[in-house]
């Protein structure tokens, strides 16, 4: 009885052991793969985004038409605005 009570512990203690060590490799990979994307040089800076003050749609600030009152998503849409 007791043989079996010591064979079940192992497993047992053997299975804790590897589920632990993956655990562990799997965290570190992890890890590993936000080092890399933080540190990719050059990438990219989210843009300022604008609202098109005729219709509200919001819109990277280097793709707005520049108006007199703001930012507007197309020329239609200044012209419509400010007359």
């Amino acid at each position: 009885m007791f043989k079996w009570l010591l064979v079940i512990a192992v497993v047992v203690l053997g299975y804790v052991w590897w589920r632990h060590q993956r655990q562990l490799a799997a965290h570190e990979r992890a890890a590993e793969r936000n080092r890399q994307t933080s540190a990719r040089p050059g990438a990219a800076q989210p843009d300022t985004m604008v609202r098109c003050r005729h219709c509200g749609v919001h819109l990277p600030a280097a793709d707005a038409v520049r108006g007199g009152l703001g930012p507007y998503c197309s020329d239609e849409h200044r012209r419509l605005a400010e007359g």
